[in-house]
């Protein structure tokens, strides 16, 4: 570290500081999506110096905003190479947020430089909300006030609490560079980054991924549904004469299959889902007659298939990470109303929607869909699953079932047919919120063996032999059985699963779905004389 503080200051006089930027990248498209603006002091003899050099001399000697003015004009001053929507993301010194006249030094150097403050992005690092975490609420929700965006930095490195991340207005969170290196070498640090990712979406936040060097590292992260990501991967930081090769170079090539799990498929996963899960939804998808999207509590689309961004029109990767008001901003204030009752916790089932042409030559497009509210353990809403069906041109389009083979309900509703996963020992490990929730007395037994003590006891003993013959076996598995409430009122359902196998040929999973077939069951039995399908009723 440089410890001349008069080079230092002669440094600023002669205008020796400048600004370099680092690309962000979307992990999925490849696309650039902004900078990160970081200091160099370009020295006469020296040539550029590194930022952990002199920064730390200049905060330690009252220079820092000098500093930070210096290489802020002047990348507000390139604004006309950072075309919109691209951000500049500048990170701000713990002790700058003491500064009380940061906020408004912040608007006026945008202001000279005529850059947008709604493209601005702020980074404030853990340590610095430790240190006045009053004063950062001030200075945060002053920044938001004039449209700056704000970033947690180097999350998991401080020593905040989980109050004050959600207490301060964040618009993203980035996950520090020790845990990403780290992550492939290390089963713990991978699920460290797994549960930052999904911490971050769970409170609506966007996650990026900070020294991604690695193609694996990349891959990686795409699995465990990380957004956006920045590293020597991607690019090393340039000066400003540099940064237009990025902003009209192609968008960088993905790994085969790591785009979308598979073909037709794109997830930015919610709750940094493991492998075998995120499988699961592409089966499901992939499978699926219907446009298909999961949207989060703040209407951005999760995931999707191809069907739907056929039916949108719209490239399969422009939705992931956007709102539906930025994806369709014709269609959503139509929609809007519906979409706020999901959220609320209703469904909405089969309601048709008119979408006018685009040109003289366009029909009228017409779309059946279907709106359905999902809960985490706790009952609130977390998001919803949308199944759309173009019925454009069908006729008795009233009569025209949602989709065929029962995916509408599967999919869309799920209250009739409910997926679910269950380990190599049959304990549940996933069952959709439809399972959960239509049987709400026995809640407690969704997960692990506990779904078996809802079994009827004429049912248990034949269920448990032909879940262990299927264990043995490795085949797959078809089960009738009946289901209760407190007050033994049962249902027959149908459980049906296959494996999926691990590297080694052993079982890892069994997917499947259970689908309510009482009514049927019952019909059947009728006309069988001497046999009742419904004891307890």
């Amino acid at each position: 570290m440089i410890s001349d503080l008069d080079t230092l200051r002669r440094a600023i006089e002669q205008n020796q500081i400048v600004p370099c930027f680092q690309p962000l990248t979307a992990l999925r498209s490849g696309k650039i999506t902004g900078f990160e603006l970081l200091s160099r002091w370009l020295h006469p003899d020296w040539g550029l110096v590194l930022p952990e050099n002199f920064i730390p001399l200049a905060e330690q000697n009252g220079l820092i905003w000098e500093l930070t003015q210096q290489v802020m004009s002047k990348a507000f001053a390139a604004a006309s190479l950072l075309a919109s929507p691209l951000l500049l993301s500048v990170n701000i010194s713990p002790l700058q947020l003491r500064d009380a006249t940061l906020v408004n030094g912040i608007r006026d150097l945008a202001e000279a430089g005529d850059f947008p403050l709604d493209r601005l992005m702020i980074e404030i690092t853990e340590s610095a909300m430790v240190t006045d975490l009053s004063r950062a609420l001030v200075v945060a929700n002053e920044l938001r006030a004039m449209g700056c965006k704000l970033a947690l930095d180097d999350f998991g490195t401080g020593y905040s609490s989980l109050a004050q991340l959600q207490v301060l207005p964040f618009n993203e969170l980035k996950i520090d560079r020790v845990f990403i290196n780290a992550m492939m070498k290390t089963r713990e640090s991978r699920k460290i980054v797994a549960s930052i990712i999904g911490l971050g979406h769970s409170l609506g936040l966007v996650t990026v991924a900070e020294g991604v060097e690695t193609e694996a590292q990349a891959d990686m992260l795409i699995w465990l549904g990380c957004e956006q990501a920045q590293g020597w991967l991607y690019g090393k930081a340039v000066p400003i004469d540099e940064i237009t090769g990025f902003v009209v170079a192609a968008p960088r090539p993905i790994s085969p299959g790591m785009a979308s799990p598979g073909e037709g498929w794109a997830s930015s996963n919610l709750q940094a889902l493991p492998a075998q899960r995120l499988s699961q939804l592409q089966a499901i998808y992939d499978g699926a007659p219907v446009g298909l999207c999961f949207l989060d509590r703040n209407l951005r689309y999760i995931s999707l298939n191809q069907r739907l961004a056929d039916i949108n029109e719209i490239p399969l990767v422009d939705h992931i990470g956007k709102t539906v008001a930025e994806v369709l901003p014709e269609l959503f204030p139509r929609i809007e109303a519906y979409l706020a009752r999901v959220l609320k916790g209703e469904s909405i089932s089969e309601t048709d929607i008119s979408i006018p042409p685009k040109s003289d030559n366009d029909l009228e497009k017409t779309l059946r869909v279907t709106y359905y509210p999902a809960f985490d353990e706790a009952d609130e809403v977390i998001g919803i699953s949308v199944a759309v069906l173009d019925v454009t041109g069908e006729k008795n389009v009233g009569d025209l079932p949602m989709a065929g083979a029962g995916y509408a309900t599967a999919l869309a509703n799920q209250t009739t047919v409910l997926t679910n996963a269950v380990d190599a020992l049959a304990q549940t490990v996933q069952a959709s919120s439809g399972w959960v929730r239509s049987i709400q007395e026995i809640k407690a037994y969704a997960r692990n063996l506990g779904w078996m003590e809802a079994l009827h006891p004429d049912d248990l003993e034949p269920t448990i032999n032909t879940i262990k013959a299927a264990l043995e076996t490795k085949a797959p598995v078809d089960i009738e059985y009946r289901v209760g409430d407190f007050e033994d009122k049962w249902k027959w359902m149908r459980s049906k699963g296959v494996p999926r196998f691990g590297p080694t040929g052993e079982v890892v999973r069994w997917y499947g779905t259970v689908e309510e077939i009482h009514d049927l069951k019952v019909k059947a039995d009728q006309q069988m004389p001497g046999r009742s399908s419904n004891p307890g009723t």
